[in-house]
């Protein structure tokens, strides 16, 4: 069963988050999206956007400050770099935000299927045999992100994934369930998912390795 790309779909959907209903035999194990402010802070890393946006204000406002000029001065300096920096963040949030509301996961008892995309949505179906490996990574508060290395020669566009892909891997894509909840519960889930679905032993090994795309049994690391 190859890679699937549904393409645009998004407005004709007959079950959320999934682009044709499920068969008899198949069924929803888990179903999720990214948490906004996790997303915001570990892909748009608007954390050390807030402290650059800082820094420039505070550089811009230096001379006036060093000059013991009073409070207006102060703002005069600023006046143009602090509303364009709330702008940029507010920006960046808002992008965050509708990546968070137009993002679905779901994971069944056959494959991953990732919903993605704020304009143009497109959908992808990962069949669990298709998973080489698994790997997570733990964020604040119980948030988390689950990568998964694919076999064989199918490839999805790095853009098309992005942000639900692990970072700089260009040449070889991983799909990755980015900023979700009880990170823990999803990766034995998805363990215990893939485990029934290819007949094969997962291992869950608590490691810093990166992932083994050409393991045989699914390798949940957690980071």
């Amino acid at each position: 069963m190859p890679i699937e790309n549904l393409g645009h779909e998004h407005e004709f959907e007959p079950q959320f988050g999934l682009p044709e209903r499920l068969p008899q035999d198949e069924f929803i194990v888990w179903q999720g999206s990214p948490d906004v402010g996790a997303l915001a802070a570990s892909a748009f890393h608007i954390k050390k956007l807030v402290v650059y946006f800082i820094l420039l204000i505070v550089a811009c406002a230096w001379p006036a400050l060093e000059a013991q000029a009073d409070a207006m001065a102060v703002l005069q300096a600023i006046k143009w770099i602090a509303p364009l920096s709330l702008l940029g963040l507010a920006s960046v949030w808002l992008l965050a935000y509708m990546t968070s509301r137009t993002t679905v996961y779901t994971l069944t008892n056959k494959r991953v299927v990732m919903r993605l995309g704020i304009v143009l949505t497109v959908t992808f179906n990962l069949p669990l045999k298709q998973i080489a490996s698994s790997d997570v990574r733990l964020l604040e508060s119980g948030f988390g992100d689950i990568t998964l290395a694919l076999q064989g020669s199918d490839r999805i566009a790095w853009v098309h994934l992005w942000p639900s892909v692990r970072p700089w891997r260009i040449s070889k894509p991983e799909p990755t369930l980015r900023a979700i909840s009880d990170v823990r519960e999803v990766a034995v889930k998805l363990r215990d998912a893939w485990t029934q679905a290819t007949g094969m032993a997962a291992n869950a090994t608590p490691s810093e390795q990166s992932v083994n795309t050409q393991a045989n049994n699914l390798q949940v690391s957690l980071t």
